[in-house]
């Protein structure tokens, strides 16, 4: 059993199980942070960046200056911001037979992997994680798509010329793996080689292992995967919560007595309470709009957006904000909004009774209804017409490097009355505002991350009682910011199994049984392998097999075999013991017949049709079964 580890980012995984000759990846997560070395992407040119220098070496060098720009004393590629893609020459990927998905923030290296690599394998997710996945790969496409940059930044990349610039680009890892976006169509063509599954559902691969989706907690069909054989029980446990939100909770029942449990995605903030940062994010919008500002809100167009506006709808009331306008600008934001009301078994069961009230599940419809809320696709369009002042905007990218975020940054970022305020955690908010600076606005970091903390894990793994917990080393030791914290990294016996980027490890549980099917038939030539690179269950392909011979019980008299001798013409014939049987001794026709008790021989001279008359009169006396 062997773990090919092909990311880094331990919250977008992307490894590679080999158990019992299945290949089996598990999520496909792309890391987006490479992003932040990149300049914006503004939807109207802007006069500021277009003016920022380019970069000088220390040497006076100035060959670089077209690709690379300085920014209060940091240094951006001006270019098409591209992803870190997970390792792709670790093991050859189109031997991959089926991809696990575990929620819709693990699935956006899918075209990449599907349409790349020689792929013909299968994808696992649940419903609405590939619907909310495909709108997620949908604003980003337009995000970028819409904004076409006429240059192409690669000089930098040159490993002789990377360790001559300055930090981070120095120091940036695996640059040679860095592309640009995938297209719609290509997302299109990831998306239909996925066949959707439901929770507790057991899939078989190939009649070898069988793979079943459990609830995770932490989104809309977010799904930690079984993967186990006759023998044999894989956890793999990515992106879970254990607090109440809107998806149905975690099944933790189901991953006891894993010989392996392989665990990634816990949250990225452990010293933050998700609470304390929703009633920070409410206070701070409240404030900065009684004060006369705008509040911007870099998110995802799904996830954390949707409890962040049914806490405001709880709390605008209270804070003398219902005249204020929220706007929710995604390319996506109609149908993020749509899904999240119809998807209603994926709910946790307060949300679930809801439905069969009826009333929507969330009260993000009644913001809509009353005007409170508005959603638009851009801010071209009816948004220009309706766009009011101060008010509080939702939109992305979180990575402030593309999307309708970037124009507002531009538009607000001179005000000290404006604020912007963090939520999600995938990115640091110093990096994303770097480029940015100087920069008026206020800043706010309210990171909400509802995965596991380190406590969560603890109790977890001492429910659960894996034989073998295995996840990335950025668990197994404190962070580097608070070195001091052995508190904030997993501790259990016996130790995990840490991995890192492009590593193999070889998973310690060894098979000790098999369940096998022996079939007595058996094949008249070994079987001719495969042509295509798809797998096939052992059992389809069932070779063709000559007919067995009948089985003969009996034992044959002596004296009447004679007798049927003399009856078909053998006169001359003689009988002598031996201390087995008998041979019959036919001296005319020079053949010999040998009778013992589990056997008779003919022996004759080259003279077939006789010997198969003599073996015919044997058959007689026995019984075929």
């Amino acid at each position: 059993m062997k773990l090919y580890c092909l990311s880094g980012h331990p919250t977008l995984p992307c490894n590679v199980l080999k158990f019992k000759s299945t290949t089996i990846m598990l999520d496909c997560g792309l890391d987006m942070t490479s992003t932040l070395n990149f300049l914006p992407l503004p939807l109207v040119q802007s006069p500021r960046l277009s003016k920022l220098p380019g970069l000088v070496l220390k040497d006076g060098s100035t060959f670089l200056d077209k690709e690379l720009k300085e920014c209060s004393g940091h240094v951006f590629v001006d270019s098409v911001p591209e992803f870190c893609l997970p390792e792709t020459e670790l093991l050859d990927l189109s031997t991959v037979d089926v991809i696990l998905i575990s929620n819709y923030h693990c699935m956006m290296a899918l075209p990449y992997i599907t349409e790349y690599t020689g792929f013909t394998g299968t994808v696992y997710a649940t419903e609405p994680t590939v619907q909310i996945g495909r709108l997620l790969m949908e604003e980003l496409v337009n995000s970028i798509e819409r904004v076409p940059k006429a240059q192409s930044a690669s000089t930098w990349k040159n490993k002789e010329v990377q360790r001559l610039l300055p930090a981070p680009l120095k120091d940036a890892v695996e640059v040679s793996m860095w592309r640009k976006c995938y297209t719609m169509p290509e997302v299109n063509a990831a998306l239909s080689k996925i066949q959707l599954v439901g929770y507790s559902q057991k899939i078989e691969l190939f009649g070898a292992v069988q793979v079943t989706p459990l609830s995770s907690g932490y989104a809309l069909g977010s799904s930690n995967w079984i993967i186990q054989s006759h023998y044999e029980k894989v956890s793999y446990v990515s992106g879970s919560s254990l607090l109440t939100t809107h998806p149905q909770p975690m099944d933790q029942a189901s991953l006891k007595n894993s010989d392996v449990l392989i665990l990634t995605g816990l949250t990225q903030i452990p010293t933050a309470n998700p609470d304390g940062m929703v009633g920070e994010f409410c206070s701070n919008l409240a404030m900065t709009v009684r004060n006369g500002g705008n509040v911007l809100v870099p998110c995802y167009p799904s996830g954390v957006i949707y409890d962040l506006l049914e806490c405001l709808y709880q709390y605008i009331d209270s804070a003398g904000l219902s005249n204020v306008p929220f706007y929710f600008i995604s390319p996506v934001a109609n149908s993020s909004l749509e899904f999240s009301q119809i998807f209603a078994e994926w709910l946790c069961h307060n949300k679930q009774t809801k439905v069969y009230l009826p009333e929507p599940p969330f009260p993000h419809a009644e913001l809509i209804q009353t005007n409170k809320l508005k959603h638009y696709p851009s801010i071209h369009g009816d948004f220009s017409n309706d766009f009011k002042q101060p008010c509080v905007i939702f939109t992305g990218h979180p990575s402030l490097r593309f999307g309708d975020v970037v124009h507002f940054m531009e538009l607000w970022g001179k005000s000290s009355l404006n604020t912007v305020i963090f939520t999600e955690p995938d990115f640091s908010y110093l990096d994303a505002l770097a480029p940015y600076q100087p920069l008026a606005m206020k800043c706010v970091y309210c990171p909400i991350d509802t995965r596991l903390n380190f406590i969560q894990v603890s109790k977890l793994l001492k429910e659960v009682q894996p034989l073998h917990v295995v996840c990335p080393e950025q668990y197994t030791q404190p962070p580097p910011s608070q070195s001091h914290r052995t508190d904030l990294m997993i501790d259990c016996q016996p130790p995990p199994m840490s991995y890192r980027r492009a590593e193999v490890l070889t998973l310690p549980y060894k098979r000790r049984y098999e369940k096998i099917e022996i079939m007595p038939e058996l094949p008249p030539k070994p079987p001719q392998p495969p042509t295509s690179k798809k797998r096939k269950r052992v059992s389809d392909d069932v070779p063709e097999c000559k007919p067995l011979k009948p089985l003969l019980s009996g034992s044959i008299p002596v004296d009447q075999f004679v007798q049927t001798l003399e009856k078909h013409g053998f006169s001359d014939v003689k009988v002598e013991d031996t201390a087995k049987g008998h041979i019959v001794l036919l001296q005319e026709a020079e053949t010999l017949i040998q009778i013992e008790e589990d056997s008779t021989h003919i022996i004759c001279d080259n003279d077939e049709p006789l010997r198969v008359k003599l073996r015919d009169l044997v058959l007689k006396f026995l019984q075929k079964f």
